[in-house]
């Protein structure tokens, strides 16, 4: 609550707001039995306000932090492959170097690239993506569902389960003559409340799609039972899932000798280029939450003089503990020096 202010050239100390601003958080508090409306008005409307602010405010700060700690980790990452870059070129221009320090550098690195989900919050994926405030997904593919089975042969309704046999099952009618976008979409709806999403690939391929935290359970449990035709025995049985592979694959680096050093090295460049469009996506999600908080500051209700001396002499009034608390709030900090100050205005 915002006192209105007229200057002056008294020299009084702006202290004193701190006595008033007292005076009205207490008829702020108490006020709720008020016969004027305005303020109580007012006053519900900050409050109602600053609680939505102080909500969103919570979601942008968690924004923040892990835009700031997926920066962290990527920094980092970087760091350690431009080390490993350099001990690269440097023995193969050699043909020499420190004995196991190449090794040691992609050891430090491959640990690293294993923590990426902890160390972001789990809000970069295997392919480098930002997701905040979402999770990080995992893409994935189930064997024997490809468009072109799905768009051929006769009517069929696929039911699926995930968990095992006491959960819900999700059941898929597919008919002929459907077309992809309708064949994603039935997909989508049938799954999403088994936390899974379907999109159509790049290549018209389907692409399901769960939490990385999740993937695990969907990878080990997933099932599906149709009627014979897609799937021959016609009865609830486990399929194969393939996990769309990462963006780097630091256990594919070799070193054993110049050819697999030189395969290395340029995977490693590969993996700085794709670190540094993370790191900018990054910093501009960052940026972006921040200039919403900036934003998202609690519109200030001022208050006049007479509205905050006519809820002061209401509440002091009045009998009992309520009346003691406005006027014990208004004398604190009140002093001689003070009083004099406001009496030469006169």
């Amino acid at each position: 609550m915002q006192i209105v202010q007229t200057s002056s050239s008294s020299g009084v100390s702006a202290k004193g707001a701190g006595t008033a601003r007292v005076v009205d958080d207490a008829a702020a508090v108490n006020g709720s039995a008020s016969a004027h409306s305005e303020a109580p008005a007012a006053r519900s409307s900050t409050a109602s306000l600053k609680r939505g602010l102080s909500n969103w405010d919570h979601q942008l700060q968690g924004e923040i932090s892990n835009a700031q700690q997926t920066l962290d980790y990527l920094e980092r990452s970087s760091s350690q492959l431009q080390a490993l870059k350099g001990e690269l070129a440097a023995k193969l221009a050699a043909r020499q170097g420190r004995e196991g320090q190449v090794e040691a550098r992609v050891r430090q690195f491959s640990n690293t690239w294993r923590q990426r989900a902890s160390a972001s919050g789990g809000t970069l994926d295997a392919q480098l993506s930002y997701t905040s405030p979402q999770a990080a997904q995992q893409n994935f593919s189930i064997r024997g569902l490809t468009m072109a089975s799905l768009q051929e042969g006769p009517q069929e309704v696929l039911a699926f389960s995930i968990g095992g046999a006491n959960q819900a099952l999700r059941s898929v009618n597919i008919e002929p003559g459907l077309s992809q976008n309708e064949i994603v979409s039935r997909f989508d709806r049938a799954l999403m409340p088994s936390g899974i999403g379907v999109k159509l690939g790049e290549n018209g391929e389907l692409v399901f799609s769960t939490s990385e935290a999740a993937w695990a359970n969907v990878r080990d449990s997933l099932s599906v039972r149709g009627s014979g035709i897609r799937y021959p025995t016609g009865q609830m049985s486990r399929v194969r899932t393939d996990a769309e592979p990462a963006a780097i694959a630091p256990e594919e680096w070799h070193t054993g000798d110049v050819e697999a050093l030189r395969a290395t090295l340029q995977q490693v460049v590969q993996a700085l280029a794709q670190l540094q469009a993370a790191r900018s996506s990054v910093s501009l999600a960052l940026a972006q939450a921040t200039g919403r908080v900036a934003r998202a500051q609690p519109v200030q209700v001022s208050v006049s003089m007479d509205t905050l001396a006519e809820n002061f002499t209401e509440k002091a009034s009045q009998p009992g503990y309520e009346s003691l608390l406005a006027i014990s709030s208004a004398l604190v900090g009140i002093s001689r020096e003070r009083v004099v100050a406001l009496l030469s205005l006169e």
